[in-house]
């Protein structure tokens, strides 16, 4: 075969997209296409042969597609407009053959009989309707609006009544009721809502609406029988129970009662839902009752609406998280400034009994709070002594004491039994507590209570269990030889100094022997104070203790208290030079300069000048953490003077800085000539 070539494969200048065709195709389409030729019809024979052509187009649709009902409606019209209605029923009788279930079809159907005044045929379309479909709902209002146009009221009460034993959607009921009152039959449409709600053939059981129970009440409210609106009301309560409140019910009971001037009813509505419906659906609740108290209400009425919604709002938190202790401590604190002993008990109870789950006293610091409040409670507001007390027991058995205790409870608990005059309770609980789990806080809280009562045999027992419990605590070694000292024992106070400062180890051993020198010095011993400075500086060659020590001396107030100050400070001075810390042994030189500048002569001052050391600043290499170089720092250096003549190197560096001096002066001396000149003629 021949192969076509293309010589020239250049595309063409004009090119026609695909787009381009489909927009010019659409374009055809909208053409006026010229309208057919009118036909006028003349005579008889015209028309049948018309009528024949049309029947056959129609038939032939109808046997191409069978299902499409629009064809089988065109046809049934087209019949109707010649008057022909027989030959219509039979197409819309054959067309129901084909799909009884299409509900436009039952439609035209019965509306064409209708037009045509065929009632009776009309009522027989629309039973069929119905008892075909019975839950088309449309064929049923139409049935009742064509016998209620016709005046057949009890024709279309019959066809509700066939309706209601669908038991249909709400709107139906609602229909037939406005059906009866239209003819002012308010009993049968009180009859109708008893059937709509009420358990035998209820429309309740379908839809459990509360809505439906308020139209009720409103329909009878509306005609003046507020009895029976009431007893709606009250019928729809019982009937929803606690399980399924709904505010809307409750705010539209209440609002009838408020439109019967009942306020006392009203507050009563309220207050019970709001007692039982949750929080967060009860918000229109509170608005309308909040809008009713200050309409109706006193002062009293609107803080008990805050109250509430208050309430409520903590109920909310506390259910929620059972161990918000702050949530509970806020509703508490609520309920104590409004509420009854039991309400607050009850409260309370229900509080404490969320035990924190986890046995650690971080977890525990709160909630020990709300068995102290409900102690205090008990014992200042309900004036309970014996409910106060046993608050304080279950609590004390409460606490996991191997673990951790509350020194806060046991001192708590025996302040009330002293208050309550019960000495011996008091000291059983106190006693309990140290036994079990002893605290520094409990012994210095019984210790105390020992001393109100001027049981001072009792005192020092507790202070050797104490010492016993915790030797290294020297606020308890000095608190027992203020105890001595008071009560005048000096050497049961010394000898207990004595054992405290030979204990191994002590958590501020600087307090104890600062309290032991100030007692010797109370006492005027200044040979066992001296002493005293003597062993603690076998121990420690602190700078403060010399000081101290000196001042001791000076304020001894002898005639030689100058010399031993200077031979003290003499004494300190040689043993801080071989001491690491340089500023502390200038604080001791600056220390023994205003010493001397006050009591001193003027050889002892010019000596002390000697001593103070110079500060210079230096520089010095850093290194970082993992071992690399970080840089410099500049840093001040003391060089004492009797440290620089045993070091030659110190010597020589100060000889190169005067030399350097010497040298810039000279330097300046050759750049200015004339300054000499001037300084020479002056």
């Amino acid at each position: 075969p021949l192969t076509l070539q293309v010589k020239n494969k250049a595309p063409a200048e004009v090119q026609i997209t695909a787009e381009q065709l489909l927009r010019e195709a659409k374009e055809r389409e909208l053409e006026l296409l010229p309208p057919p030729p009118q036909q006028k019809i003349t005579d008889v024979e015209e028309l049948n042969d018309y009528k024949l052509r049309k029947r056959k187009t129609f038939e032939d649709n109808i046997r191409k597609n069978r299902t499409v009902i629009s064809n089988w409606i065109k046809y049934a019209q087209w019949e109707e407009s010649l008057k022909e209605i027989q030959r219509a029923r039979s197409i819309y009788e054959r067309a129901l053959d084909v799909d009884y279930r299409n509900v436009t079809l039952w439609l035209k159907y019965a509306e064409m009989e209708m037009k045509n005044r065929q009632v009776n045929h009309a009522r027989n379309i629309w039973d069929r309707a119905i008892t075909t479909l019975p839950r088309v709902n449309q064929f049923w209002y139409k049935y009742t609006y064509m016998e209620e146009m016709l005046g057949n009221v009890a024709g279309s009460r019959q066809v509700f009544e066939r309706w209601m034993e669908w038991q249909p959607e709400e709107q139906a009921w609602h229909s037939y009721i406005n059906f009866e009152l239209r003819y002012k039959e308010v009993d049968r449409a009180r009859t109708i809502y008893e059937r709509y709600i009420l358990f035998t053939s209820l429309l309740v059981i379908v839809h459990p609406d509360v809505k439906n129970w308020i139209k009720y009440a409103r329909f009878e409210e509306k005609h003046s029988y507020f009895a029976h609106a009431r007893k709606v009301y009250e019928r729809a309560v019982e009937f929803f129970g606690e399980e399924h409140m709904d505010e809307h019910l409750y705010v539209a009971f209440a609002k009838f009662e408020e439109n019967q001037k009942e306020f006392e009813r009203v507050r009563v509505i309220y207050k019970y839902a709001l007692d039982r419906i949750p929080k967060q659906e009860a918000q229109n609740l509170f608005k309308n009752y909040t809008i009713f108290e200050k309409k109706f209400g006193d002062r009293r009425g609107i803080e008990d609406i805050i109250v509430s919604k208050r309430r409520f709002q903590y109920e909310e938190e506390v259910k929620a998280n059972p161990h918000n202790y702050d949530a509970w401590f806020d509703y508490l604190r609520l309920v104590e400034s409004d509420a009854d002993a039991e309400t607050v008990r009850e409260v309370y109870e229900r509080a404490i009994a969320n035990v924190p789950p986890i046995q650690e006293k971080r977890h525990w610091k709160r909630y020990i709070y709300l068995w102290i409040n409900y102690a205090l409670y008990e014992e200042l507001e309900a004036k309970a002594s014996k409910r106060t007390r046993q608050v304080y027991q279950a609590c004390v058995e409460l606490i996991p004491h191997k673990k951790f205790t509350f020194a806060k409870i046991w001192l708590l608990y025996a302040q009330f039994e002293i208050r309550q005059k019960n000495l011996p309770l008091a000291r059983r609980a106190l006693g309990t507590s140290i036994g079990k789990c002893p605290k520094n806080k409990l012994f210095k809280g019984y210790i105390e209570l020992e001393l109100q009562l001027r049981e001072f045999d009792r005192c020092r027992k507790l202070y050797e269990k104490f010492l016993e419990f915790a030797p290294e605590n020297c606020t308890s070694w000095i608190k027992f030889a203020e105890l001595e000292t008071i009560l005048g024992d000096i050497d049961r106070a010394r000898a207990i100094y004595e054992l405290a400062i030979g204990q191994p180890r002590l958590d501020m051993p600087e307090v104890l022997w600062k309290s032991y020198i100030d007692f010797e010095i109370e006492q005027e011993e200044y040979e066992k104070t001296r002493s005293l400075y003597r062993r603690l500086l076998q121990r420690t060659q602190h700078v403060k203790v010399w000081i101290s020590f000196a001042q001791f001396e000076l304020s001894a107030g002898r005639e030689e208290s100058l010399s031993r100050c200077r031979q003290i400070y003499e004494e300190a001075n040689k043993a801080m030079r071989n001491c690491e810390e340089k500023e502390e042994r200038v604080m001791l030189l600056e220390s023994w300069r205003n010493f001397e500048e006050e009591f001193g002569t003027d050889t002892t001052k010019e000596r002390i000048d000697k001593l103070m050391p110079e500060k210079i600043k230096k520089r010095r290499k850093l290194q970082a953490e993992d071992g690399s170089d970080a840089g410099w720092e500049e840093y001040y250096d003391y060089i004492f003077p009797e440290d620089t003549a045993n070091q030659p190197n110190l010597k020589l560096l100060a000889m190169a800085k005067l030399w350097k001096k010497q040298q810039q002066e000279s330097e300046a001396a050759e750049m200015d000539p004339d300054k000499d000149i001037d300084e020479s003629q002056s």
